[in-house]
């Protein structure tokens, strides 16, 4: 019996991104402005997040590119994986955050 490789978990970066994806924030530039993240941080990751299966890409028809006299554009889409990582790192993280609440309070 082959053992499933455990996923690595997803950090602040990767569910930012996942989290615009997930919104239907699809275009990089888009997601740029969306997360307040800048190109040399949201490329990178969205391939990794692409070589993982938590994203696919695809490319616009380039005839709709070329009316509107500009490159053609790549965009994003959540993959049912992604998803479900997603929706467990936020679990987790909301998890941490109400466990921290309990140790770390307010001054008096």
């Amino acid at each position: 019996m082959k053992r499933r490789q455990r996923a690595r978990a997803l950090g602040n970066l990767q569910i930012q991104i996942l989290e615009a994806v997930a919104r239907g924030v699809g275009h990089g530039f888009d997601i740029m402005d969306e997360t307040d993240l800048p190109s040399g941080t949201v490329y990178p990751a969205l391939s990794r997040l692409e070589r993982d299966g938590l994203v696919q890409s695809r490319w616009e028809n380039a005839r709709i590119a070329h009316q509107e006299k500009r490159p053609p554009r790549r965009y994003y889409e959540i993959t049912s994986e992604g998803r479900e990582r997603l929706s467990e790192a936020l679990l987790h993280y909301r998890d941490l955050a109400r466990s921290l609440a309990k140790v770390v309070k307010e001054p008096r």
